[in-house]
């Protein structure tokens, strides 16, 4: 994990909104619950960027993919970085 590829990952829209719904969430997310208007290849690739940057964990359950944000672990590698992100996403009063 590295400044650069977390910053990288964030900077596309359909995956910094992927990664806003995963922590806004209550529990992991399916795939199919992070993306809209795009084809489930470009969503796959997505996938693997935030996955190769460190952000994202999927594990499978039943036939289902589900996605974990990995919040602690970015902050202890990136302190700051991407609680600072999610702040600035956050609707303001």
């Amino acid at each position: 994990m590295s400044l650069d590829g977390v910053l990288q990952a964030l900077a596309d829209p359909v995956r910094l909104e992927m990664v806003r719904r995963l922590a806004a969430a209550e529990d992991d997310l399916p795939c199919g619950g992070l993306y809209e208007d795009v084809a489930k290849s470009t969503a796959s690739y997505h996938f693997a960027l935030l996955r190769e940057s460190g952000l994202l964990e999927q594990y499978v359950v039943g036939n289902r993919k589900f996605n974990h944000l990995r919040i602690a672990e970015v902050e202890v590698v990136l302190p700051g970085v991407l609680t600072s992100v999610l702040a600035a996403l956050a609707p303001r009063p």
